[in-house]
């Protein structure tokens, strides 16, 4: 896309009426994280139950690092793909395993009828700001990742993207180069790590295309629970915020209900300045919590749908 038609773009949707220009059936899918407790798993069920009649294109759920959730990360794909009719995905990572152990878990997914892997190099286990090192029997990036996936079964694959620049990449040019490399082993699609501005999803939609990428961008989403929270993602993930955003949520921290509606609506308008500008899918981070993801989806136009 030329520089002047993402401008047009952009202009649009800042002036449109808002939630203009949402497509009539826009795509939504959600991620979720597996629970540490029984009462984690009931809320990250509520969850489920009330976000499954919005019919998401597909749910995920998060693989900690060095295989720390792997146990519940399979039992809980397992179950949404047994007891639900949601496409399920399962976060796959290269992290501490030997090529085996990763494959032994692929082919046990294919065998409980998930269909779908979201595959990732992973974080480095010795924490962020710490070189990532591979396992020496194991596979040492995503992009062998997917190409291994493809050789056990013929999985959905979706990638990650970051819009602003992986933290550990030299530059845009490479992880832009790391991408395309993940995408041509076989993935599907790339989900975006979140952000707040919908020009940095066209600048680097662009600079994908530019890149040589054709395949679909879904944007990620994060709506906002926790101010302090969402810093702290940011910082490891390396996600802007903008001056502007911090004001909004200035002085709100002992007021729960009057933030959820501040997050909602910035979220809502995000998703909608996406959409204008040519976005047909969006990718949420729930948090394993419903109520501001429905509240999103709701303001989109995403209704229930019927049985």
């Amino acid at each position: 896309m030329r520089q002047t038609d993402r401008e047009r773009e952009t202009r649009a949707a800042q002036s449109a009426p808002l939630f203009a220009g949402v497509p009539d059936h826009v795509g939504v899918s959600f991620e979720f994280f597996p629970p540490k407790t029984e009462k984690m798993e009931a809320q990250l069920w509520e969850a489920i139950t009330e976000l499954a009649p919005l019919g998401p294109r597909f749910v995920s759920v998060t693989y900690g690092a060095g295989g720390t959730t792997r146990e519940r990360t399979h039992a809980t794909v397992a179950r949404i793909a047994r007891e639900t009719a949601i496409p399920a995905a399962a976060h796959l990572t290269c992290v501490e395993a030997s090529r085996a152990q990763v494959d032994e878990v692929a082919r046990a997914y294919w065998e409980a009828g998930v269909r779908h892997i979201v595959a990732l190099r992973g974080d480095a286990p010795a924490g962020p700001g710490t070189p990532f090192i591979p396992h020496p029997h194991g596979y040492a990036n995503a992009a062998e990742l997917v190409a291994g996936l493809k050789a056990i079964a013929p999985f959905e694959i979706s990638v990650a993207a970051y819009p602003e620049c992986h933290p550990d990449s030299p530059g845009r040019a490479e992880d832009l180069d790391n991408l395309k490399r993940k995408l041509d082993a076989g993935a599907t699609r790339a989900i975006t790590q979140f952000f707040f501005e919908p020009d940095t999803f066209f600048r680097f939609r662009d600079d994908a295309a530019a890149a040589g990428i054709g395949a679909e961008i879904v944007p990620g989403i994060m709506p906002i629970t926790s101010f302090a929270a969402v810093q702290r993602m940011s910082g490891l993930c390396g996600t802007a915020i903008p001056g502007w955003l911090a004001d909004q949520f200035t002085g709100l921290d002992d007021h729960p209900q009057a933030r959820q509606l501040v997050s909602a609506t910035l979220a809502a308008e995000l998703a909608r300045r996406l959409c204008a500008g040519g976005v047909d899918n969006l990718h949420f981070y729930t948090l394993n919590r419903a109520e501001l993801t429905y509240a999103i989806c709701h303001l989109l136009g995403v209704r229930p749908k019927e049985a």
